[in-house]
């Protein structure tokens, strides 16, 4: 019986002040976006598998969660949410010719290996910009993506922007097997030098495209690097990808955010669905992004509506570890108050809680047992982060604030409590 009070692996519980803390980061993601005018939409919590198959270009099918209908039909619980967006774009604006943009707020659920120690259901919030192919709209992605982390209380982070199309151009120049290029695809974003070089010495390759390759994994860094960028681009459609990224460093200079972004034009991304610019976020103590984004100007098609698209995801849990483990505070509500009361006071307690939870006030209204002291009740209150415990009695009414060793009897008149904010760190 002891084992159905553990959860699977991969999975946890979160409470008391760790969730309250969890919904004020949200909660603070949520404004941004409602600030930008992203309209909030919530999908299933499973789709059909067809929705995220090998042609979306989205996670693994081995790391799925699948299961069947009554009806046979294959579904996966999502394991990302850019596809049902896209879906639910095309399912309720086929018609709509000017852009739209949603928001959202879900639980993904990706079967990751056992040893890599990650979660396998996690709180993900994020945008998608539908409809605006130009720069201003990765523009405002990034900037949209920035602002959301400096809103949740991370200061040190880092956003890096690469262009996929840089990559690709090349290998359409080199003519590469689909094999060579997916492991090159590898090679390159784990930023393998040595492996890189082995591969592309193994390639008939031209002797200046091969040299591009052996450096795409060095070219990361400021907004200097697209010089550099620019000159090794063989083709219109790399230099046309290094154009794209100069004018949205233009742009995010105009938000005043361009001290926030770096770039990389050796990264890839895990997702095939990306046709342009993509990003991440990376802050110092944690081993993988909090943030991921790009350009999915292809995905859309496939669900039936021809339009560009553009988007962000923050890993909300990643989000909080960050904070945690660099000591950011986050500001959470005051737990409730706790008002205990004796029976024959009934009739006087219950229309005061009333009154004071019409207020706004938050308390846990509590009759008293018999047998169970007020020390007990103050030091329940106590372990949950109750500061004052009221107690209203035959003998009179009384406050116990946190530390004090004695009651100080009030009149209920004067009981006007307060309930502020309490900054904590995230633990």
């Amino acid at each position: 019986m002891k084992q159905l009070l553990h959860t699977p692996e991969g999975v946890r519980d979160i409470y008391n002040s760790e969730y309250e803390r969890k919904l004020a980061v949200e909660g603070r993601i949520r404004e941004v976006l409602r600030s930008y005018g992203y309209s909030e939409l919530q999908t299933p919590s499973f789709e059909f598998f067809d929705i995220f198959n090998k042609e979306r270009g989205s996670v693994a099918s081995r790391e799925m969660y699948k299961f069947f209908d009554r009806e046979g039909n294959t579904l996966v619980l999502r394991p990302d949410m850019t596809p049902p967006v896209a879906r639910c774009a095309a399912k309720y604006y086929m018609e709509e010719t000017l852009p739209i943009r949603l928001s959202y707020l879900a639980n993904t659920f990706i079967n990751h290996s056992s040893y890599q120690g990650r979660l396998k259901e996690s709180t993900v919030q994020g945008a998608e910009f539908i409809g605006d192919a130009s720069s201003d709209a990765d523009a405002e992605m990034v900037a949209l993506s920035v602002e959301a982390l400096l809103a949740a209380g991370l200061k040190d982070f880092q956003v890096d922007v690469g262009q996929v199309e840089f990559f690709n151009g090349l290998v359409e120049e080199a003519g590469l097997e689909p094999e060579t290029e997916v492991r090159l695809r590898e090679l390159i974003e784990e930023k393998n030098f040595f492996g890189v070089e082995e591969l592309v010495s193994g390639q008939k390759l031209d002797g200046r495209i091969s040299e591009v390759f052996r450096r795409l994994p060095e070219l990361f860094g400021p907004a200097e690097l697209l010089g550099t960028a620019e000159e090794l681009a063989v083709n219109a459609r790399m230099g046309a990808a290094v154009e794209r990224l100069e004018n949205l460093w233009r742009i995010l200079k105009l938000y005043g955010l361009s001290d926030y972004v770096s770039f990389d034009l050796g990264m890839l991304g895990k997702y095939q669905y990306y046709t342009g610019i993509i990003f991440r976020g990376v802050t110092f103590g944690m081993g993988e992004p909090i943030l991921s984004g790009g350009r999915y100007d292809g995905l859309m098609r496939q669900f039936g509506k021809e339009a560009p698209a553009v988007g962000f995801s923050i890993s909300v849990d990643g989000l909080l570890s960050a904070l945690s483990r660099q000591h950011v505070p986050v500001r959470i509500p005051e737990p409730a108050l706790l008002f205990v009361y004796d029976r024959e006071q009934r009739e006087t307690a219950v229309p005061l809680a009333a009154r004071w939870r019409r207020e706004g006030r938050k308390l846990q209204f509590v009759r008293k047992g018999e047998g169970i002291s007020l020390a007990e009740y103050k030091s329940f209150g106590e372990r949950n982060r109750m500061d004052t415990l009221y107690y209203l009695s035959a003998d009179g009414f009384f406050v116990w604030e946190r530390g004090a060793d004695e009651a100080e009897e009030r009149e209920l008149s004067e009981v006007r409590p307060e309930i502020p904010e309490r900054e904590e760190d995230v633990r």
